[in-house]
């Protein structure tokens, strides 16, 4: 996987960006960490796992959690944290949610379009490839085995 975090400087993505960031409101509570909210139709389900979720108002205003799950049923947006807030999350909190990478080039290059500035080793042949040994029954010609 990538060794760069999303929206550093060798990552080179915007989160700033519009694509990448969105405003929302809950609208209902589901669980101490889980819950639906408005604002965020315009993303794919499973746009911000593994984002970032900054509360805007509420207790918990001005707080950052990492995001574990992101689904979308219509309009509506159901968001679950990877922790409990500190302090307990009320309907018409107010939130800014930024983009989730799942560090693999597929997403790199699917969603963020970014595989100029990629920062791991998708080549690298596994253990098998490595433990191999040569053997006489040819097939050493310079061909992919």
């Amino acid at each position: 996987g990538c060794d760069a975090r999303l929206g550093d400087a060798r990552c080179g993505i915007d989160l700033e960006n519009a694509n990448y960031k969105g405003m929302g409101v809950v609208t209902d509570l589901l669980r101490d960490r889980a819950f639906m909210a408005s604002g965020l139709a315009g993303f794919d389900a499973g746009w911000f796992t593994s984002g970032t979720l900054t509360w805007t108002s509420g207790a918990n205003a001005g707080r950052m959690t990492e995001v574990l799950a992101h689904g979308l049923d219509g309009s509506i947006a159901t968001l679950t944290l990877l922790e409990a807030p500190v302090r307990a999350i009320a309907e018409v909190d107010g939130f800014v949610a930024r983009s989730g990478c799942d560090k693999r080039i597929a997403t790199c290059s699917a969603k963020f379009a970014n595989v100029a500035n990629f920062r791991g080793f998708p080549n690298i042949p596994g253990q098998d490839a490595v433990l191999r040994y040569a053997s006489q029954d040819g097939g050493h010609g310079g061909n992919v085995l």
